[in-house]
């Protein structure tokens, strides 16, 4: 919290200040962090100084995950759960449901990393090609490693996570074929057969708990790629509708300059006018003026006239 004068004051709640201080650009962290960590410590809050000062700065990669995190809560709500499916599903070793979920998950990391990307350059901080492959190199740890889940998932990621090799693509493409359960064999002893085909179901009722469990994370991935192409779908409609306004506001625009130009000419137009009706008035006082004096002088004339006319008579 923050006093009157500005200042920050004591500390009410360390989560909500780290919430706080990983939501901010690297370039701002660390000064926001020592103003929190020294409030902490006026307020006699040791515990909570040194966990503030002990947060480390985000690199711009992890900044831009955590950006993504806080800023699409629904898609990464999403993406945490097709990481746990991934990880149950990759139990069962089906190289070829594997497969089709790799290539799920490498189209839905690569359009989660754009729009990091396009988050951090509307936030005013563009990422480079390499950044954006450390985005990417975060989302797929994501996706491997529950921990790495967990840390993204409190939008607390300090820097490049990396994904635990044998959830890559090569393990994928190296992992063995299913084998199925060796058969019973028939003992001579009931006791053993019945035990035999005690664990023989039960290996097998996991085998079928490990098949449902891949065949829900390919149904989750399945939807999670649908989902993807729609938002590809919405983009594409969105941008075309873009692009029609932006044609429409450069049509609007070159009629209004169009029109501020005739209102230009038009009022050039009316000032020449005004000026050649004043001028016309000037004319036309000025005559009138002629007129009337022109008529006093006749009638004083002919108010002349008749006088020596009567003295003539």
């Amino acid at each position: 919290m923050r006093r009157e004068d500005g200042r920050a004051g004591p500390v009410d709640d360390v989560e909500a200040v780290l919430d706080e201080l990983y939501a901010l650009p690297p370039s701002d962290f660390v000064a926001r962090r020592e103003e929190r960590a020294a409030a902490a410590r006026t307020g006699r809050q040791a515990e909570d100084a040194r966990r503030i000062h002990a947060a480390r700065r985000p690199t711009l990669a992890a900044w831009a995950a955590n950006l993504l995190r806080r800023s699409r809560p629904d898609e990464a709500r999403q993406f945490l759960e097709l990481g746990q499916a991934l990880r149950e599903a990759y139990a069962t070793l089906d190289p070829s449901g594997l497969k089709e979920l790799s290539a799920q998950r490498r189209r839905i990391v690569s359009e989660l990393s754009r729009q990091a990307a396009q988050l951090a350059r509307t936030a005013g901080h563009p990422l480079s090609d390499a950044v954006q492959r450390d985005v990417e190199t975060t989302l797929r740890a994501v996706l491997a490693d529950p921990e790495a889940a967990a840390v993204w998932d409190a939008g607390r990621v300090e820097s490049v996570l990396t994904p635990p090799s044998e959830f890559g693509p090569e393990a994928v493409a190296a992992a063995p074929a299913r084998r199925e359960p060796p058969r019973t064999r028939t003992s001579r002893t009931k006791p053993a057969a019945r035990k035999r085909e005690d664990e023989d179901g039960a290996a097998e009722r996991r085998r079928a708990e490990r098949e449902e469990r891949a065949a829900r994370a390919r149904e989750e991935a399945r939807a999670a790629d649908a989902r993807l192409r729609e938002r590809r779908g919405a983009r594409e409609d969105a941008r075309a509708a873009l692009a029609r306004a932006g044609e429409r506001e450069r049509e609007a625009g070159e009629r209004v300059a169009e029109l501020e130009e005739q209102l230009g000419r038009a009022r050039t137009e009316r000032e020449r006018t005004r000026t050649e009706r004043e001028e016309a008035q000037e004319r036309d006082d000025a005559t009138a003026n002629a007129l009337a004096g022109a008529e006093r002088e006749a009638a004083a004339a002919a108010r002349r006239a008749e006088r020596a006319e009567r003295d003539g008579t």
